[in-house]
């Protein structure tokens, strides 16, 4: 049994015998373990949920980006709200479905909501590959020094000496843990849940099981070496074998912008300058007038949407991940408003 369900058990024999027995009163040594059990239920509370995330808001997001969300997304809305009432109030209910105002507020909000996930995301991806491309190259020296005849922690404070790039001071604080004469699976362990990422749990789990199985350290540590090593090319191999497709889906919306651009000049300019000359000459012909700016926003809008989800096609494609799109579709919807802002 844990120390969190010894805890549940006293507090609930607690809290029966305050609420089920009649007239009774507690002596002092009672108040003051009364006192404590509820001080011990109160930082519980404080380490999960709202109380974690006010306390300690950047190990949440980075624990889960998508946490983020729950500033990002309000303070979109927050936005939104007070733009489009700006616009009401300065131009009137018209200037909403006649305007192109609201089409940039609308822009400028979905990216206050999705960008600082989308940049949480990618920072923490990098983390997580920097960690993950050293950990075959740990386990291989450790293992090889294991081999040449030193104890694991003597292995290990030597490996710390070196440099894995983010993974180094996560050795280190192994490497200061078994100087304390933690045990080797159990300093492991804890190595693995800081490290956080889901190579290294698998990789620590295996290595773990098998010790305690009595296999021998060495070809156990090698072993998970080459585990990850190959775990990890794979990963990169999809990847590169993905990028085609990726770049496919990126190349394809910069296509469609280049092909509004070229009919919005040509072929609408010239069917706008002959309505136009229709209309004046009082003439009936097939062609009215043409509403340029209509069709104009029309393009607008296709070209940010196809951007915007054609993004999110990439990093499922390419990284195996919605998520990563994101910064995909924060680039593209940015460019078409830019595009049809400033130069169609």
């Amino acid at each position: 049994m844990g120390f969190r369900e010894v805890m549940d058990n006293f507090l609930n024999r607690s809290s029966y015998k305050q609420e089920n027995v009649p007239g009774y009163v507690l002596d002092d040594f009672e108040k003051s373990q009364t006192e404590i059990t509820e001080k011990i239920a109160h930082q519980k509370k404080v380490q999960e949920g709202i109380g974690k995330f006010l306390k300690h808001p950047l190990t949440v997001i980075r624990e889960k980006p998508t946490n983020v969300l729950y500033i990002s997304v309000p303070v979109a809305i927050f936005f939104f709200v007070v733009g489009l009432g700006l616009i009401v109030t300065n131009y009137g209910l018209l200037s909403i479905i006649q305007g192109t105002l609201v089409d940039d507020i609308l822009v400028w909000a979905t990216l206050i909501a999705a960008a600082p996930l989308a940049a949480i995301h990618y920072t923490e991806t990098k983390r997580v590959y920097s960690l993950e491309s050293a950990l075959p190259n740990f386990f291989r020296d450790v293992a090889g020094m294991n081999d040449s005849g030193m104890t694991l922690p003597n292995a290990i404070n030597n490996v710390a000496q070196g440099e894995y790039g983010a993974l180094t001071d996560y050795i280190r604080r192994l490497n200061a843990e078994m100087s304390w004469s933690v045990p080797f699976v159990e300093a492991l362990y804890r190595f693995g849940q800081r490290v956080g990422t889901p190579l290294a749990i698998r990789s620590v789990d295996l290595i773990g099981k098998a010790s305690r199985a009595g296999g021998d350290v060495s070809e156990v540590l090698r072993a998970a070496a080459n585990d990850t090593y190959e775990f990890f090319n794979l990963k990169m191999e999809r990847k590169n074998n993905m990028l085609i497709y990726m770049v496919i889906v990126l190349v394809s919306f910069f296509v469609f912008l280049f092909v509004i651009a070229i009919l919005e000049s040509t072929f609408l300019t010239t069917m706008a300058e002959a309505g136009t000359k229709v209309a004046t000459t009082g003439a009936r012909g097939f062609m009215g007038k043409v509403n340029i700016e209509f069709y104009k926003r029309l393009f607008s809008h296709a070209a940010m949407i196809q951007g915007f989800f054609s993004g999110l096609v990439a990093g499922q494609m390419g990284e195996g991940d919605v998520v990563a799109g994101l910064k995909y579709s924060c680039i593209m919807l940015l460019i078409a408003w830019m595009t049809f802002r400033f130069f169609i």
